[in-house]
């Protein structure tokens, strides 16, 4: 039998791991985060599998020098082995001409448990606002399709 608490702790720790893996620069642990059959849903695109998220990954960090990741916490809805997962982020960095930028956004998760660890089946990132931290961009908003899921 499952402890909620213990799997919600695990489920935290695990949005805390792939922020610190990216801080970190750190391919092998964010990757460690997914599934081997995940789905990344980011930008338009959705890469399948752990090695091609990995991939795309690396290639995005290439193009930034430097990067912080903040999440927030989660809310969390267990159901047994599977469960899904709402977190907001804050993403600094300076871009690939060196300028200032911030991410603000919210993933929309799918985690299951695995024998060693939970992990992301589908990670959905919706940018709520990205552009220059003067906030001088235009905000994007909370995603519709999340908003309806919520009620």
């Amino acid at each position: 039998m499952s402890d909620p608490i213990a799997d919600e702790l695990a489920i935290r720790n695990l949005v805390a791991r792939y922020s610190d893996a990216v801080n970190r620069r750190d391919a092998e642990a964010w990757g460690n985060c997914w599934a081997e059959d995940a789905v990344w849903k980011i930008m338009g695109m959705a890469p399948e599998g752990r090695e091609t998220i990995v991939g795309l990954w690396s290639q995005f960090m290439g193009g930034f020098p430097f990067v912080v990741q903040m999440p927030s916490e989660c809310l969390i809805t267990l159901n047994g082995d599977e469960a899904t997962v709402r977190a907001y982020l804050t993403e600094t960095g300076k871009g690939p001409d060196g300028s200032g930028m911030l991410t603000l956004g919210v993933y929309h998760d799918r985690v299951r448990r695995e024998a060693d660890a939970w992990r992301f089946t589908e990670r959905s990132f919706h940018a709520m606002y990205s552009g220059p931290m003067d906030m001088s961009g235009e905000p994007a908003g909370f995603p519709a399709e999340i908003t309806e899921a919520a009620k």
